[in-house]
């Protein structure tokens, strides 16, 4: 990609009929580039309609991205939920792929109050078994961790960049309301931005910079992290330090709104982002 491209996290509010080939046309038709398919409750695309999806989303010159359901802990004490977790986002990642989408980010799991070296280990571990079947496979999609709102949950920006620098084909998904929520307050200047793209870059290279996938929205938080999101102009989120940040540091890839109104505060920071 040679930008950032921005768009919404699911249908747009204002599309009607509300489906996603319907979506991803109207997404383009608003002046947006790219959308988020939400499979955060179960995976809403079958095979068969898949490839009416990918037709549409390269007609439209769409790109799209997918966010794997929200039921996912890779670090379960049950084996079985570690199981179904796999699948879903083995699933995830086969549908997205089957739609020409080009990334799929999901929250990789709780620390379940245990030690948090031995947490990565075994989301590792989980996460190596799911790159090695979508490879035999021959699905090369990217496979994002997301950094995460809340301290209880896994995915600190440290670890989401490890797991990238360990494992092929997975790259971080930064969720930049998360770093501040997480921290009650914190990353909300210019300077903390750019650390965060400094560490990036340090970790991964140019190609950690190039290769963003990114969820940005408004959100409510307290002393426990995440509470809910919110549109950017309720927030406290100094959105315009990150959009500047973000076009210092030359960041290409997608950038999603996932405020609850999508697609207006997308077309708010793409608005922003091409005046700086």
């Amino acid at each position: 990609m040679k930008e950032i491209l921005f768009g919404t996290a699911g249908i747009p509010l204002s599309s009607n009929p509300r489906t996603t080939v319907d979506g991803i046309k109207h997404v383009r038709k608003i002046g947006l580039q790219a959308m988020e398919l939400e499979f955060v409750h179960s995976i809403n695309i079958t095979k068969d309609k898949a490839p009416e999806v990918k037709k549409a989303a390269e007609q439209s010159n769409v790109v799209l991205t997918c966010h794997a359901p929200y039921f996912v802990n890779l670090n379960s004490l049950e084996k079985a939920k570690v199981k179904a977790s796999i699948e879903r986002i083995l699933n995830s990642a086969r549908i997205a792929n089957l739609c020409g989408g080009y990334s799929v980010c999901f929250h990789a799991g709780f620390y379940m109050k245990q030690e948090s070296k031995k947490v990565y280990d075994t989301i590792k571990q989980n996460l190596k078994e799911i790159t090695s079947t979508l490879k035999k496979e021959n699905n090369n999609i990217w496979i994002r961790p997301e950094t995460t709102g809340k301290e209880t949950q896994f995915g600190n920006v440290d670890e989401i960049l490890q797991l990238s620098q360990e494992l092929g084909n997975v790259m971080p998904c930064v969720d930049f309301a998360h770093f501040h929520a997480r921290t009650n307050g914190k990353y909300n200047t210019y300077e903390e931005f750019s650390e965060i793209l400094e560490k990036i870059e340090k970790k991964l290279g140019r190609k950690g910079l190039e290769n963003m996938h990114m969820h940005i929205t408004g959100i409510a938080y307290g002393p426990k992290g995440e509470k809910n999101h919110l549109t950017l102009k309720e927030s406290d989120l100094k959105y315009h330090e990150l959009l500047k940040a973000l076009k210092y540091f030359k960041v290409k890839g997608v950038a999603i709104s996932e405020s609850p109104n999508i697609e207006d505060d997308a077309l708010l920071m793409q608005k922003i982002y091409n005046k700086i």
